[in-house]
């Protein structure tokens, strides 16, 4: 049976330490069969304003791609941004491009985000491996000109920018030429390839047994200057269950923890009955006793569950079933009588 590879060092909301461990197997990784690729198209999506890791070109050279970027409460979050793209450039290198503090390209990152990747980083070179669907990147040295208490951000969002482009499901780093095994300043170990099993946004549940402990990604929301809603990802460790999706729920209904200004998605009245898995399909089946048939249910508590859902088991479509039934809509009038895939542009504001 697979484990999970144990992270060995990390920090939890830049202050709660997980344990430094050496060997063994824990907490961030995944089996190989449930690795997070970035999910694929199909014949419906659930909304214009999400992600799926596509990278889709619109007029003439212009292309939208996902960014993580740092928001102004310190969360790393996915914003959808729209960039020209130069001859033979690849768009993975652009979007790293796009995550250097100061770079040429900060009047495209919407007000109240900021890149993370230390100012002066150069991508020096980028390689793209097909049959490994891994992405090398080489930064130069100022790519080690960070404090400490940024590092597992950077990680994260290299990472999970990198993964979110089509082809992309692991990352090697290297500075100067050479590989790292280690990140340059704290020492947080890289010495296997980068997937989204590294979480981001690390929390814990309260009362949780980091022995026992096990990983899962959930959306919530948060409000930009403007006052605009965008989606917020959170890997909360939590104590280990049979049925991962089914505790990631679980979770995304218990809502958000601590102090930060994160806003819940669900009311903690819903309740899941049951989360399974067949072929390419997941299906929730949801308990909601305040739904009254024909009405509409909440756009963003349904796409946060079809994120939530899609990021914890790889796969690309999901069956929501509300009272035992699919025929309801949300409030953008989209129908889940059949099964949605991940939403294709996520946070994408409106210039």
């Amino acid at each position: 049976m697979t484990h999970y590879r144990l992270i060995r060092r990390a920090a939890l909301a830049g202050a709660l330490a997980l344990p430094i461990l050496t060997t063994g197997c824990g907490l961030f990784s995944q089996p190989a069969s449930e690795s997070i690729d970035p999910p694929q198209n199909s014949t419906q999506n659930v909304s214009a304003d999400v992600d799926n890791g596509q990278v889709t070109a619109v007029q003439g050279d212009q292309s939208q791609m996902t960014l993580y970027l740092r928001d102004r409460n310190g969360l790393l979050a996915p914003i959808t941004v729209m960039s020209t793209l130069g001859q033979d450039e690849k768009p993975a290198q652009k979007a790293l491009e796009m995550l250097v503090d100061g770079s040429s390209f900060a009047s495209e990152i919407p007000d109240g985000f900021s890149a993370v990747l230390p100012k002066g980083t150069v991508v020096k070179q980028l390689d793209i491996i097909a049959d490994q669907k891994q992405a090398v990147v080489d930064f130069s040295k100022e790519f080690g000109n960070y404090d400490a208490a940024d590092e597992r951000k950077i990680v994260e969002a290299v990472t999970y920018t990198l993964t979110s482009q089509p082809g992309i499901t692991n990352v090697k780093l290297m500075m100067d030429g050479k590989e790292l095994t280690s990140m340059p300043v704290d020492a947080m170990p890289i010495d296997e390839p980068l997937t989204r099993a590294v979480g981001i946004n690390l929390e814990a549940a309260d009362g949780v047994d980091y022995s026992t402990s096990a990983p899962v990604t959930i959306y919530f929301s948060a409000l930009s200057p403007d006052n605009e809603p965008y989606y917020v990802p959170v890997t909360r460790l939590v104590n280990r269950s049979n049925n991962r999706a089914k505790t990631a729920i679980e979770q995304l209904i218990s809502g958000p923890i601590g102090d930060l200004p994160l806003k819940a998605v669900m009311t903690p009245d819903v309740v899941v009955k049951n989360v399974t898995k067949a072929k390419d399909v997941v299906t929730v089946d949801l308990q909601d006793d305040s739904y009254q048939p024909g009405s509409q249910e909440p756009a963003e508590m349904l796409q946060a569950v079809v994120l939530s859902l899609t990021e914890n088991t790889g796969l690309s479509k999901v069956q929501i079933k509300l009272n035992g039934k699919s025929d309801f809509v949300d409030t953008n009038n989209q129908s889940y009588s059949e099964p949605v895939t991940r939403l294709e542009h996520i946070n994408a504001f409106k210039s």
